[in-house]
């Protein structure tokens, strides 16, 4: 009898076990065993494998400085309400005009004229004071402040400014200031961490972080940015962006963004051009670069395999200024540089950075592919002139026919300084009328055209003269700006 119900009691529990559902209960309840025993060694590993960014804040944060600027603004004749100064910082950075402006009649005296104030960011660069930031954080201003995170505030003095690599030196009367270490920004590669610290807003020392997108991006003429996908916005310009060892590649500069804020896209200028740049305005407060007077353009596949190229590499010359160092040394219009100074050229920008690097007076080699065969040729770099100097310059002497524009169906003038400094602008002439070829391309009054056929124009009687020196059935590309908007048109002349 006992054997019996033993088993009997097994049979029922063979049964039990038996039943549907019960076995998927038990592992279940295995698997949740197992996975809260793993659980402290999961958030273990995944600990090691995130970035701890504590250290480098303390490191490297007391480094980091807010600067604040103030400009004398002219009294607008339309009113037009106040804009904070994080919007206006934001609104100069990207070249978008800033509003007319009134907060009232001036009251008697010039103290009294209304004030735009500015924000952003910096860093020190040694314990002596000497500050780097962007260009655009402090061009134009009357003063400049800037503020440690011991909150001690100084005024400072611009030892100088780049604008064409967006660069500045400041320096204030400190010693023994905390300072940063600089980076090789030639060990850095996509996929690593890297951190920013600035002033987002004007909220002081904010950090954030993330990892670079990509190297070299083409986005001026003069500087291959870094791309990352830290979070930059209004305030962030100026502050340094920093390796995980603590030091800095890159000066945060730009957002792309087509809402106005952050939408992942963020530049830095490489912190080994912005030294070089550096060195040159704390020991003469200006930058020297070479200069050879050409207008170069990129290569087309197209025209790569019409000229006999297996891929489309080397700089294109679309025209040469008469008596420059180009010019001089024999390079042509139409002739295609592959080489400069021992540097293979890719594409323009490649070309404008290798010449721009170089010493004037200095002695180099180019190479150029001129119908179906390379050949070298000596060329002795020359300086490149001031923006202010560009402008003062003589135009060339030219035959330019005055209908050249009428032609077209364009009726052009100046842009008033006053609008050029306002946009942030070195050249262009603005367009009246718009008719025939012009309208059909999507040409209007108030169109800004900046450039003819890849050439700068500055005024009036050089757009003309750089249309009369095309041909006449050939497409003329311009580059134009309407309201904060640059973008390519092309004019398709009748024939």
């Amino acid at each position: 009898m006992p054997s019996t119900s033993v088993t009997s009691q097994s049979s029922r529990t063979l049964a039990i076990v038996r039943k549907p559902g019960f076995s998927r209960i038990l592992l279940s309840a295995a698997v949740l065993s197992l996975s809260l025993s793993l659980a402290p060694t999961v958030a273990a590993a995944q600990a090691r494998d995130l970035p701890d960014f504590t250290e480098l804040v303390e490191k490297v944060g007391p480094a980091v400085v807010n600067i604040r600027t103030s400009e004398r603004a002219k009294l607008a004749t339309n009113g037009g309400p106040e804009m904070d100064e994080q919007m206006q910082e934001f609104l100069r950075r990207f070249g978008i005009p800033l509003p007319g402006q009134r907060r009232g009649a001036p009251r008697g005296g010039e103290d009294d004229a209304p004030q735009r104030r500015g924000i952003g960011s910096g860093f020190v660069l040694s314990a002596d004071g000497y500050v780097m930031t962007n260009a655009h954080v402090v061009n134009g201003a009357d003063e400049v402040f800037v503020t440690l995170t011991d909150k001690r505030e100084f005024k400072a003095k611009l030892i100088g400014s780049d604008v064409r690599t967006d660069v500045a030196v400041l320096k204030i009367e400190a010693s023994g200031l905390p300072s940063v270490k600089i980076g090789d920004v030639g060990r850095l590669k996509v996929g690593e961490w890297v951190m920013a610290i600035g002033s987002p807003f004007g909220f002081d020392n904010s950090v954030t972080a993330g990892i670079v997108s990509a190297k070299a991006r083409d986005t001026g003429d003069f500087l291959p940015f870094i791309q990352t996908d830290v979070a930059i916005n209004p305030g962030n310009s100026g502050g340094p962006l920093l390796n995980m060892r603590g030091e800095v590649v890159g000066i945060n500069s730009q957002i792309y963004s087509q809402s106005g804020g952050f939408m992942g896209i963020s530049f830095a200028i490489p912190i080994d051009e912005a030294i070089r740049v550096s060195d040159q305005l704390r020991a003469s407060g200006k930058v020297v670069r070479g200069f050879i007077g050409v207008a170069p353009d990129d290569l087309s596949k197209e025209v790569a395999e019409s000229i006999g190229l297996g891929k489309p590499t080397g700089a294109v010359i679309r025209s040469v200024t008469a008596g420059g160092a180009a010019d001089k040394a024999g390079i042509e219009g139409g002739d295609l540089i592959t080489k400069f100074d021992g540097k293979t050229i890719e594409k323009a920008s490649d070309l404008r950075r290798v010449v721009a690097g170089l010493k004037p007076g200095a002695k180099s080699t180019v190479q150029v592919y001129r119908r179906g065969a390379y050949k070298d040729l000596s060329i002795t770099i020359a300086e490149m002139p001031s923006d202010k100097q560009a402008r003062a310059g003589s135009e060339p002497d030219t035959k330019a026919a005055p209908s050249s524009a009428a032609a077209l169906g364009l009726q052009i003038s100046e842009i008033p300084e006053p609008q050029k400094k306002e946009l942030k602008l070195r050249a262009g002439v603005r367009v009246d009328a718009a008719n025939g070829v012009a309208a059909r391309a999507g040409l209007r009054e108030g169109d800004l055209i900046l450039s003819v056929d890849n050439v700068e124009v500055t005024s009036v009687k050089q757009f003309q003269a750089q249309l009369a020196k095309l041909e006449k059935a050939k497409v003329i590309n311009l580059v134009v700006r309407r309201d904060d908007v640059v973008s390519f048109v092309l004019l398709r002349p009748a024939h």
